[in-house]
């Protein structure tokens, strides 16, 4: 593993916002990363950011961060790595001038997921796919939706042993998945939505990119059919989905849960600072997993999956569950990062030994 020989300098972009604060908690006291510039919208540029945050979280924001000053998120920023909680109305064009300058961005937005260039990553499970990047003039890693990447991690030890052909999903999303604004204008008390804009098309097309073979300078996506419901439930914290998958081959219920057990990180990712000691956990508890009791497992960066059993339309069915503000955008984006830097990928701003 390549640490730095020093903090890496960091601009993070959308710093007021839910995943900006996630950003802030996981960077302090951060082994490799320092931030050093913070964006956010021209209304709260020129305050300092305790004074303009609206904190979320338990506690206090950081000292040192709260004394900070907000700088216009499309200004020009100097730190070779910027980690990007920007709202994808504005993202796109400010992300890609921040690599076109030099920098090597690592967003959580849903901008640049797509395009051909982009490694769409969940180290665990393609950590290969970086590799898009070596040589490119602009360098810019996406992290995937909040609630793509339960989905990966549960479905990726499945495909590497069986294949996956087709899914049903349903995702029951926490009201944190809407943002500050979104999520304190839900009121769900006695109710739920069974709607959340652009959600299911993310949770058709993301898997087959982070799930496909990389070959040479191109992702071939995999040949896997999801069929989505996404719903917005009242809780905190935790997105929990409803999973039915076909398997390509035949499993048994034995072989499936020891898939899920056998799942580790690639040695490259084992040793990064994000790094859970496990992506993903089997709960023998017929109730399990939930919310509240299994989102931090981890320290929120591992996935939890219980209730397997048969399915009468697929295969199998079973629940998995991730903190998607952790997992699912700022911890999944902060360890993405951790792998693109190991890997060499900043270009020529810090010594790594």
């Amino acid at each position: 593993m390549n640490a730095p020989r020093e903090p890496v300098p960091v601009a993070l972009l959308g710093a007021t916002g839910s995943v900006g604060q996630r950003f802030v908690r996981l960077l302090e006291g951060h082994p490799w990363f320092r931030p050093t510039s913070l964006g956010a919208s021209p209304r709260s540029a020129g305050k300092r950011y305790g004074d303009a945050v609206r904190w979320s979280l338990d506690g206090a924001p950081p000292a040192d961060v709260a004394s900070m000053t907000l700088r216009r998120a499309d200004e020009a920023f100097t730190e070779p790595l910027v980690l990007s909680a920007l709202d994808a109305d504005v993202a796109g064009p400010i992300e890609a001038a921040c690599a076109a300058a030099g920098a090597l961005v690592v967003t959580n937005a849903r901008n640049h997921r797509m395009d051909a260039g982009v490694p769409l990553v969940v180290p665990e499970v393609n950590p290969d796919h970086l590799a898009l990047l070596d040589g490119a003039a602009r360098r810019i890693v996406a992290n995937p939706n909040c609630a793509t990447i339960g989905l990966v991690l549960a479905l990726a030890p499945l495909h590497r042993a069986f294949g996956v052909r087709r899914v049903i999903v349903t995702s029951m999303q926490a009201l944190s998945g809407a943002g500050l604004v979104g999520g304190e204008g839900l009121r769900l008390d006695d109710t739920l939505v069974p709607f959340i804009g652009g959600e299911e098309d993310k949770l058709v097309n993301e898997p087959r990119k982070i799930l496909g073979a990389r070959e040479g300078e191109a992702i071939l996506p995999a040949s896997i059919e999801v069929s989505p419901t996404c719903v917005r439930v009242p809780v905190s914290d935790g997105h929990t989905l409803s999973v039915s998958v076909e398997l390509a081959r035949p499993a048994g219920a034995d072989d499936v849960r020891a898939a899920w057990d056998d799942f580790r990180a690639p040695e490259e990712v084992r040793g990064l600072p994000s790094a859970p000691a496990r992506p993903l956990v089997v709960l023998d508890d017929a109730d399990a997993p939930q919310p509240a009791a299994h989102r931090d497992l981890g320290a929120g960066m591992t996935a939890s999956v219980g209730r397997l059993r048969p399915c009468g339309v697929l295969d199998w069915k079973f629940v998995t569950l991730s903190h998607n503000t952790v997992r699912g955008a700022a911890g999944g984006a902060l360890l993405a990062a951790e792998l693109a830097v190991a890997r060499g990928l900043l270009r020529g701003a810090v010594d790594a030994g």
